[in-house]
């Protein structure tokens, strides 16, 4: 789909430059320089030839057709270039030229302009406001980046283009290849998407990095990207993970949906390895670039210092891998060679006076231990140090046993100097500090498990009433309103199958008795408004109410109250609800995340939800894996399976109303929050109650 951006037959460079120093002109020099075997036409209508090759004023007048097209020209005269490039049959543009919708409204109607010309002509668009694009296998550098990087098997996309080049002279000084390198900018038209998909299936490319500040389709993201990390890790660096931009919701589920946690989850969900920060997407880079998958937790740590040693086994509880249970057998085979003083269990300490010998016979041996799915050599420089010929050493042992990954950290500078670089070229990934080498196990590990993981492309649909839901919504939004009544949200409940309590609107005293009569007693009493949703803040909650008298009371108490707190306020009534008989209290909800859409909570409920903060997220729409996954990952899943003599609670109840929210949620788009709060669970086989309901829609 892409092949014209990465093995064009031919270029032209639209804005080439005779003068040193500008975009035009280090574009042209970087394609030449580059090793590029197609014919590269530069564009100018002023210039003859620049870099001693034939100039043509216009794209019309190249001599023959043109895959690529890389412009950097003003932005206003863009247009114009797209015009051409529609009439000349051009398949793809690289737009570097800045003064598009990064600039405000009049560079948002030029970028529009061009984005309409180019889709009528069916030509691809990367940019504008990028640096370019780099292959080092066709080879090509269409870019304007002062290096060209070594070739590699690791994709790099990048949204930031100052990102880009500093990553790229970066990764010159630490001998880290590229199969790609491709800058974003403002993704008029290929996004991260379209990319991963292109590498996904580029046989060179081993490994996808991205760094990104936002995704442009989350549904289309979610579905090429668990296909990418079925084939191979993606490793992603997000920017902007602070709460700051988080809209303001009314749901408790809306306020506990942090700006960043969607992503998060869409990650996880995806098999995505997110990072923190630049050096961990590179110390990733380089273990899956070097190293086969971690199959199992049990590590083997190799040192010759005690401390380093006791680092890493820290590192291994942090990170979810396991100090390695070295077998009786193993550690008799170590006691036969190692000195007395040595360290026979995990971390094997060999001693500061270690050669590679016995740095040799100490992996060797460790490694052949079933139960050992890993290794961490650890060299620090003492004066019986031999730092060189321990690579060597290193190098024979992961020949026998290629199939667990070695990582090393040789501490320290010059003394090990020499022995870093021989780590380098004999692909054996090499990190300044155990706990770096540590966390990249831990990234192998954490792939192998999600490779492993069964993935549900079906998902189990329930009998359900969508047109009854539809004209409720209906009703609401002839009414002007988003926020549903308790009755109205309870009866949406119901047709999903979401067991709830009898409740009817009632709009005088006279009116709530005659529901209180009919239900039975005892019964509840709710405020109903459009903007109260938290009824228990204002006084808006009468419990078990037991008589007529009672429920007239009621009725007017709370309506006063009400009005004490909200003068103004529009009250549609009182509901009456019928008393259901005490559970454990527990919530879910759905707030709609912009990009990713449903986002699905669970936790406990009550009014402790926003304090206690004992909850899991899920993106719909959900397996029943992932809906067990959620109540199992919170704390009152211990409660909810019974403690010191408790009877266990109907837990299938809580996944089954979990995946009919779920299903709920993903079929209405137009519900932006949802709240089931509380939701009562009973004993096993005896069911759950939603009790409360809030759901919010758009206008």
């Amino acid at each position: 789909m892409l092949e014209a951006f990465f093995k064009p037959s031919s270029i032209a460079v639209i804005g080439a430059s005779r003068e040193p120093g500008k975009v035009g002109h280090e574009i042209l020099k970087n394609v030449l320089a580059s090793g590029y075997k197609g014919h590269v036409y530069p564009i100018n209508p002023k210039a003859n030839e620049i870099i001693g090759i034939t100039c043509y004023p216009t794209l019309i007048q190249c001599p023959e057709s043109i895959d690529l097209g890389i412009v950097a020209v003003p932005a206003p005269i863009v247009p114009q270039i797209a015009e051409e490039a529609g009439k000349k049959g051009v398949k793809a543009l690289v737009i570097i030229s800045a003064g598009f919708k990064e600039t405000g409204s009049e560079g948002m109607k030029i970028e529009n302009e061009v984005m309409s010309i180019c889709l009528k002509n069916n030509i691809r668009i990367l940019g504008p406001n990028c640096l370019g694009i780099i292959d080092t296998f066709t080879p090509l550098n269409a870019s304007f980046a002062p290096l060209t990087p070594l070739r590699g098997n690791v994709a790099f996309i990048s949204q930031s283009g100052a990102l880009g080049t500093a990553v790229l002279d970066w990764a010159l000084g630490e001998r880290i290849g590229f199969s790609k390198f491709i800058s974003l900018g403002n993704k008029a038209d290929i996004d991260e998407t379209d990319l991963v998909l292109a590498l996904t299936k580029d046989e060179i490319t081993k490994v996808i990095l991205l760094y990104i500040e936002g995704v442009k389709d989350g549904k289309k993201f979610m579905d090429i990207v668990q296909e990418a990390t079925q084939k191979k890790p993606v490793i992603i660096l997000k920017s902007g993970v602070t709460e700051a931009g988080t809209r303001a919701a009314s749901s408790h589920t809306g306020a506990m949906a942090g700006s960043d946690l969607a992503f998060n989850i869409a990650f996880q969900k995806a098999g995505v390895i997110r990072v923190e920060t630049t050096e961990e997407l590179f110390d990733l880079a380089e273990a899956f670039s070097y190293q086969p998958i971690l199959e199992g937790p049990n590590i083997a740590i190799i040192t010759n210092a005690g401390g380093p040693g006791i680092l890493a086994a820290d590192s291994c509880g942090k990170y979810g891998l396991r100090v390695a249970p070295i077998s009786a057998e193993t550690v008799q085979k170590l006691r036969g060679k190692l000195p007395p003083a040595a360290g026979f269990f995990d971390p094997v300490d060999i001693l500061g006076d270690a050669t590679a010998d016995r740095y040799h016979f100490a992996l060797d041996t460790v490694l052949t231990d079933p139960d050992i799915h890993g290794a961490l050599v650890i060299l620090t420089p003492q004066a019986m140090t031999e730092p060189y010929e321990t690579v060597k050493a290193i190098v024979e042992v992961r020949e026998r046993c290629y199939t667990k990954p070695i990582v090393t950290s040789f501490m320290g500078g010059k003394n090990v100097e020499e022995a870093v670089k021989a780590l380098e070229e004999a692909k054996i990934s090499n990190y300044e500090f155990p706990e770096r080498a540590i966390h990249s196990l831990s990234a192998l590990f954490k792939y192998s498990e999600y490779k492993k993981k069964p993935r549900t492309t079906n998902f189990y649909k329930f009998e359900v009433d969508p047109n009854k839901v539809q004209s409720i919504f209906e009703k609401v939004r002839s009414e002007d309103r988003v926020n549903l009544t308790g009755a109205e949200a309870i009866e949406v409940a119901r047709a999903y199958g979401i067991n709830s309590p009898l409740i009817e609107l009632a709009t005088t005293a006279d009116g709530a008795v005659s529901s209180a009569e009919k239900m039975g007693y005892p019964v509840a009493l709710k405020i109903e408004s459009s903007h109260i949703l938290h009824k228990t803040d204002v006084g808006g909650v009468k419990l078990n109410v037991n008589s007529p008298n009672d429920v007239r009371s009621s009725f007017y108490e709370i309506i006063g109250r009400t009005h004490v707190f909200y003068p103004n306020e529009t009250i549609l009534g009182v509901n009456v609800e019928k008393m259901a008989p005490p559970g454990r209290e527990l919530i879910i909800g759905m707030n709609r995340d912009i990009t990713f859409g449903p986002l699905i909570m669970f936790g406990l409920g009550g009014i402790y939800v926003n304090f206690l903060k004992d909850i899991s997220f899920r993106l719909a729409p959900l397996s029943k894996e992932e809906a067990k996954e959620m109540v199992e990952e919170t704390k009152a899943y211990t409660l909810l399976r019974g403690i010191r003599g408790e009877k266990s609670s109907d837990i299938d109840s809580i996944i089954e109303t979990i995946l009919r929210v779920s299903q709920l949620t993903s079929d209405f788009e137009e519900i932006n929050e949802m709240d089931i709060n509380p939701l009562f669970v009973y004993e096993r086989e005896k069911g759950s109650l939603a009790l409360d309901v809030k759901i919010t829609i758009k206008a």
